[in-house]
């Protein structure tokens, strides 16, 4: 496993295979994550908790990395019981902890509930490599913009801030992200923000950002901060693209 507390917060990973609409391959993101482990052969564990472990979006998991030779792999379920006899145990047991997209209010809810909010501080101080999309990106930091409650985007404040700072996902992608994450930065409801478009992720060692990656060219990743006068400015980050 990686030797730090590492943190890969994506707005991207797993993409399309053609196959049909639940089925997956390996992106470039997730890829990179279990580079990032260190391992030759890691142990990757999936969590949809996101999206009610819907069955499909495991199974669309297992078809996209169980293929390979490269990783050992398992998912997490929490419902209706845990799939496992100790969740503790087999997150830490892990190398790549990867988190799917979907509701992150609900995310939260549930595994505090299960109390994963002090497994997932353990993880990722032993340097278990902590990563995701969406929901699975916001999670780790203060808190960002949502859509769990409905169509109109609201704030989640109470992130699990393994990093101090709020997150913006689907920046080019979904309009109503980016001037929400300006106000709630602009007025203080948020901390300085870092925000990605689709296919762009964010490496954290510690609580530093030291690199922003891409699967796709033209996508970028932006710094929000607070400009003192109500408002925020937005300064450009330009990724490495991955192949």
């Amino acid at each position: 496993m990686a030797n730090e507390p590492t943190i890969l917060a994506t707005s991207g990973g797993f993409l399309p295979s053609g196959r049909g609409p639940v089925a997956w391959r390996r992106g470039p993101l997730v890829d990179y994550a279990l580079e990032l482990s260190g391992s030759d052969r890691p142990r990757v564990c999936y969590l949809a908790t996101a999206q009610g472990d819907s069955p499909l979006s495991i199974a669309a998991f297992y078809g996209a990395v169980a293929g390979y030779a490269d990783a050992f792999v398992s998912h997490l379920a929490l419902y209706p019981m845990p799939n496992v006899e100790d969740p503790a145990a087999h997150l830490l047991s892990q190398d790549v902890i990867w988190v799917g997209g979907g509701s992150v209010a609900n995310l939260l809810a549930v595994w505090r509930t299960h109390a994963l909010d002090a497994v997932f501080r353990e993880a990722w101080q032993r340097g278990i490599v902590l990563a995701g999309v969406s929901a699975g990106s916001i999670c780790w930091h203060v808190g960002g913009t949502t859509d769990s409650f409905g169509l109109d985007l609201r704030p989640v404040d109470n992130g699990l801030a393994l990093l101090p700072y709020a997150n913006g996902v689907h920046y080019d992608a979904e309009q109503q992200r980016r001037p929400l994450l300006q106000q709630l930065v602009g007025s203080g409801a948020l901390p300085m923000a870092y925000a990605t478009d689709d296919g762009v992720g964010l490496l954290y060692r510690g609580t530093q950002l030291v690199e922003v990656v891409s699967d796709r060219p033209e996508a970028a990743a932006y710094k929000v901060e607070a400009d003192g006068a109500g408002g925020a400015t937005e300064t450009l980050i330009r990724p490495r693209l991955l192949t």
